[in-house]
């Protein structure tokens, strides 16, 4: 069950002045202690964030995607750590669980993912298989009420604060056909975490191996109890991550072009602001048109997504969601290049805000599907269609 329109337009606007009173000015004491504060991760809870794809029968708030991603956006106007602390809780942490989960996996795990009480996160990059996620080593083998896994996963987003992951691991031969799901309590005996990883941008966010050692994992934790099924969870899994992905660039986006027009209307150079010559119009122009129309397919990708089963693949709009993911992420890299270019010098020093910006949306081109990654998936389905 959806929420209703009035109950959500309530819901934005109390964020908007969370994001604005809240988040906007802890901003420099993130970027500095490479910390989220505790009290804001506890307001955030308050609020329900950690929860809002969570359907309302698990204790969430139950948005739909057309919803999510104006979420999505509004997060995108501070700084992308704050996000990132209850990410992987609405997106591919809990999804999983969610579209292919027992009943009893759902009842157990998602009413305290929605709380916050659980941080969930999602576990199928290795250290020689990222892009080529079908190729992962990560071994479950299966004896008695158990499964023994043993391997290792890299750069898992949240995994220093996850109670448990969504972990992918090999149940049988190559390919994807032999990949299997299950949800492994990070307090299990042989779970160990790797240092923090050090990034160029994105201050705030946690990222960091995950060790696997004989960790004997309960076999009711094999996600929807069926092996083989892994593979397609992730890329489902994926989808709604893509598109959520592809609403926050969109937020980035229009933060760098309102700091953008704010500096090029007070600037003056040559005794005029900035602002006035065409140039630097034509940068703007250029940003805002492509927020635009990026924004508008992430609304038209969310409402086809909305009007699928739930929980169902579709292959047009998983090809639709890989569109949004490819063009807004690499749009708000060149936006954010504009935006520094505006500024001049002042762009590239630590303190201004475009500069920050600059450095933390270069990730979001890599994770969850490269750029390159989009382009196969587009392209191949393309190619796969029958004429007319």
């Amino acid at each position: 069950m959806a929420l209703d329109a009035e109950s959500f337009e309530l819901l934005q606007s109390t964020l908007r002045r969370f994001i604005r009173e809240r988040l906007v000015p802890a901003e420099d004491v993130v970027e500095e202690t490479d910390e989220v504060p505790v009290a804001l991760v506890e307001e955030m809870k308050g609020l329900g964030l950690f929860g809002l794809s969570i359907p309302q029968d698990y204790g969430g708030i139950g948005l739909t995607m057309a919803q999510e991603a104006q979420v999505a956006w509004e997060f995108g106007h501070t700084a992308l750590a704050f996000r990132s602390v209850f990410g992987t809780n609405v997106g591919i942490g809990s999804q999983g669980v969610l579209m292919d989960g027992t009943e009893a996996q759902k009842r157990e795990f998602l009413p305290k993912v929605a709380t916050g009480e659980l941080v969930m996160s999602f576990a199928l990059t290795e250290p020689d298989a990222g892009s080529d996620a079908a190729a992962l080593t990560t071994k479950a083998v299966r004896d008695g009420d158990d499964y023994v896994l043993t391997g290792a996963k890299r750069f898992i987003t949240n995994a220093s604060r996850a109670g448990a992951f969504t972990l992918m691991a090999r149940t049988g031969g190559p390919g994807p056909s032999g990949i299997s799901a299950f949800i492994v309590p990070s307090k299990l005996a042989g779970v160990s975490l790797g240092k923090p990883d050090h990034k160029m941008g994105q201050r705030g966010t946690k990222t960091c191996d995950v060790l696997l050692e004989d960790v004997r994992v309960p076999a009711r934790n094999l996600i929807g109890g069926v092996e083989g099924q892994g593979f397609k969870t992730a890329m489902k899994v994926l989808d709604r991550g893509r598109l959520h992905l592809s609403a926050l660039s969109c937020g980035v986006a229009q933060r760098v072009v309102n700091e953008a027009v704010a500096y090029a209307r007070s600037r003056k150079q040559f005794g005029q602001r900035i602002g006035d010559f065409q140039l630097v119009q034509a940068m703007l122009a250029d940003s805002q048109a492509e927020l635009y129309a990026g924004w508008s397919m992430v609304q038209d990708c969310a409402r086809r997504y909305d009007a699928k089963p739930p929980g169902a693949s579709d292959p047009d709009v998983s090809m639709r969601a890989s569109c949004c993911k490819l063009f807004c992420t690499e749009m708000v890299g060149r936006v954010a290049d504009r935006g520094v270019q505006v500024h001049g010098g002042a762009g590239y020093v630590r303190e201004t805000k475009v500069e920050r910006l600059y450095r933390d949306v270069r990730l979001l081109r890599l994770y969850e599907g490269t750029s390159q990654i989009q382009q196969l998936i587009i392209g191949r389905a393309l190619v796969g269609r029958d004429a007319g």
